[in-house]
């Protein structure tokens, strides 16, 4: 099972099951330490450790625990498996179609994204506005309900017209599934799930305004690549090479295989960059090769 988890990670444009695995991880990991607290009649070693990873609701709680707002996004409630259940699917479904038109960078972006944005919505209407302050629980708020729905609402911006086939309903455009989930947060906004249902707008807000900026060029998670760039380049070794260099004289160009070898290599790693992270990462470089090689 370590070797097929392992595997996933490695695999290319494949953030869709990777997020997916750290959620079940982190699920599976509360739950043995709940199970065990309970039976050593030492509960408040589980919900010590469970309010260090749920979102507080009064914001003089959260600033004593920021890490908080992503956090709260990878850890779901642990009464039913129902919850995190729904969450994967539609985040599998959903990611799916991300990756294949944005890449796994941009689906990770998203994923982030959603969940800041609803953490912003759900700290702000409890701060702010009384008539959640008795509808909102204290203890804080756990769910990758905002960041599924950042995502879900994404793509149906960018595909509004992408058909699923659904059991017992046939073929849906996404762009009504999207509507209907939207509508329910919207009427479950006052009801006892009120700043989940808060935190899902906001989340859903965040995927409608992320694809519409993409589409004009702007890219608002640029930051959180290059942040999960410069974290990965802590943990991979670069080997020091020398460099010599000597006076040659020049020769006449001529075509030869290993040139054109070297060439499919450069072109081959700039389709796997555009499979990744989508055209607009390429460098000026990268594009005008790209077009060079088109034209052959």
């Amino acid at each position: 099972m370590f070797d097929e988890f392992k595997n996933a990670f490695q695999k290319h444009n494949n953030a869709h099951v990777q997020l997916i695995i750290i959620n079940v991880v982190a699920f599976l990991i509360l739950a043995v330490i709940k199970v065990f607290s309970n039976i050593s009649g030492s509960t408040e070693v589980f919900d010590f450790i469970h309010a260090q990873l749920a979102i507080p609701a009064p914001f003089l709680d959260f600033i004593k625990k920021p890490w908080t707002i992503i956090s709260y996004s990878f850890v779901h409630d642990l009464s039913s498996v129902w919850h995190i259940l729904f969450n994967m699917l539609i985040f599998y479904w959903f990611g799916k179609l991300i990756i294949e038109y944005l890449g796994s960078d941009k689906l990770i972006a998203l994923y982030v994204l959603g969940a800041l944005t609803g953490a912003f919505f759900y700290l702000l209407v409890y701060n702010t506005i009384p008539f959640y302050q008795g509808r909102i629980p204290v203890l804080g708020m756990v769910g990758a309900s905002a960041a599924v729905y950042a995502v879900l609402v994404a793509a149906a911006t960018l595909l509004p017209d992408y058909t699923f086939f659904l059991m017992f309903l046939g073929p849906v455009r996404i762009k009504y599934i999207a509507l209907v989930y939207i509508v329910i947060s919207f009427l479950g906004s006052i009801g006892t799930n009120a700043g989940g249902n808060v935190a899902h707008l906001g989340g859903a807000l965040m995927g409608f305004i992320y694809v519409k900026q993409m589409q004009i060029g702007v890219n608002w998670g640029s930051w959180i690549t290059s942040t999960l760039d410069w974290i990965r380049g802590l943990f991979v070794s670069q080997s020091k090479v020398k460099v010599t260099y000597r006076k040659t004289e020049p020769k006449p160009t001529q075509p030869s295989a290993k040139a054109s070898k070297a060439t499919q290599d450069e072109i081959d790693t700039i389709l796997d960059k555009i499979s990744d992270r989508g055209y607009e990462s390429l460098t000026k470089e990268e594009k005008e090769k790209l077009f060079n090689a088109s034209k052959k």
